[in-house]
């Protein structure tokens, strides 16, 4: 028990530096993933086939491999196959290539939630927009925008959730998140070895942080029912 109040403050000060990267790499593939997720759908769903095609064919192989494979092929293809490690051996390089290859993973799985929020809604709401004089544009903020939100909130919590735990799969490059470092501590890592129990505090850390995402999450679909 002495040892373990001795090792406590060394763990918590390890897993809160680990726990500051994986939240910053939660918020920047938020930022990036939602406004592409929503450019790719509208790529998707053009009337041109070409550019649809091209859209969903990536659709189709981001949403078709996994993430961890993407994670490495990112980070490892520009120095081993074109001789540039434009990404380098720092920590500020891997969190950047973990971060484009979340944005890009979750864009094209927001990508999709965004169609189906979309195509939901009525095609008499479009006609009834143009009748008015409304551009498309004008008709997709003002009439669709915030019927779509209210349609796509449910998915797109579960996929934010997800997030908050797939950002563990960035330690597949070493990304200094932090499972990697509750996990250094069996390794060794600042005179601790062998000692599991701070992988159990990783947890909690997972448990808080979605705990108070479902809670803020379902305060914003309860603002959106009077769209029932």
């Amino acid at each position: 028990m002495e040892t373990f109040l001795q090792q406590l403050p060394t763990v918590l000060h390890a897993l809160n530096i680990g726990f500051l990267q994986t939240l910053k790499l939660f918020i920047a593939t938020l930022v990036g993933a939602i406004p592409l997720g929503l450019l790719i759908c509208f790529g998707s769903t053009s009337k041109y086939k070409i550019i649809s095609g091209f859209f969903n064919i990536i659709i189709w192989i981001v949403r078709g491999t996994p993430l961890m494979i993407q994670l490495l092929i990112i980070y490892y293809f520009p120095g081993l196959v074109l001789h540039n490690p434009v990404w380098g051996g720092s920590e500020t390089g891997r969190f950047m290539a973990s971060a484009l290859a979340f944005i890009v993973n979750y864009a094209c799985y927001f990508s999709e939630i965004f169609r189906g929020g979309i195509q939901g809604i009525s095609v008499g709401q479009d006609e009834a927009g143009l009748v008015l004089g409304m551009s498309k544009v004008e008709i997709f903020v003002h009439v669709k925008l915030l019927q779509m939100i209210k349609r796509i909130l449910p998915p797109m919590s579960n996929e934010i959730l997800t997030l908050v735990k797939d950002t563990s799969l960035a330690r597949i490059i070493a990304l200094q998140e932090v499972i990697w470092a509750g996990q250094s501590f069996m390794k060794g890592s600042q005179g601790i070895s062998g000692e599991i129990w701070p992988l159990f505090f990783t947890a909690f850390y997972y448990l808080v942080c979605n705990g108070i995402l479902t809670v803020v999450l379902n305060r914003l679909e309860k603002k959106l029912e009077f769209f029932r």
